[in-house]
């Protein structure tokens, strides 16, 4: 089964149709075309409600199904909508956007500590990035400051694709060490920051951003935690 990802052609998408195709044995409901993202790379899987004819059910999360379906897993146990039921899907925008925020924020804090990536997660109120930094950063002042001129600067945040076999040609455009690209299909999506000519920043990464670094508003840098010998966990507030 397969799910068409309209979360990844708009992420800015909030409601749409969809086809129920499958059930999971778990309980969850599989769409044709879904606007709620999977868990994944660090970032938490969308939630909100699904309505039709006679029913309705609230969505916790959203994970992977098999092959390259998604499934939303419902709040509490319910009547699922039987497969070829028309439903109509609304995610929590506010929780999602919040989220694609926090996302953009963590792929600058990766420009200003140019370190490898050796793990990060993602809430609607905060994320983290560690590093593979044996010491904590001298000043951490000034990479506020930094951090917040590069969002002010309001550089447009855009996508483009490779193919698996380019990628493995570039590996200097894997920033993490700990979690793959999403690879494995034929071709990696990049995300870049900046126009092709100023670009800060390029990685392959599958989730959903803002499309204008602006829209982060002010961040801050929030706790440093040394996470064994070499490691260091960078937190990141947003200020709202």
């Amino acid at each position: 089964m397969s799910t068409e990802l309209l979360f990844r052609d708009d992420a800015y998408l909030r409601t749409a149709e969809a086809k129920v195709i499958a059930h999971t044995p778990e309980g969850g409901v599989v769409l044709d075309r879904s606007v709620f993202y999977p868990t994944g790379g660090g970032q938490p899987g969308d939630s909100g409600n699904l309505t039709w004819n006679d029913g309705s059910l609230s969505v916790a999360t959203t994970v992977k199904a098999d092959g390259q379906g998604i499934a939303l897993v419902p709040a509490e146990a319910c009547a699922l909508p039987p497969v070829g039921t028309f439903v109509q899907q609304k995610l929590d925008w506010g929780r999602r956007y919040k989220m694609m925020r926090v996302h953009t924020a963590l792929h600058l804090l990766s420009v200003i500590i140019p370190l490898p990536v050796t793990g990060g997660a993602i809430t609607s109120e905060k994320g983290r990035l560690d590093f593979d930094m044996p010491e904590a950063p001298g000043d951490k002042e000034a990479l506020n400051v930094a951090l917040n001129d590069l969002i002010e600067q309001d550089l447009e945040v855009t996508e483009s694709w490779i193919s698996d076999q380019e990628l493995a040609a570039n590996p200097g455009l894997v920033k993490t060490m700990s979690v793959k690209p999403p690879a494995g299909t034929g071709k990696v999506r990049l995300v870049r920051i900046g126009s092709e000519d100023t670009q800060i920043d390029l990685q392959p990464c599958g989730g959903t951003h803002v499309a204008r670094t602006s829209e982060i508003g002010r961040v801050r840098i929030g706790k440093v935690e040394k996470k064994g010998r070499q490691n260091r966990r960078v937190n990141l507030l947003i200020d709202d």
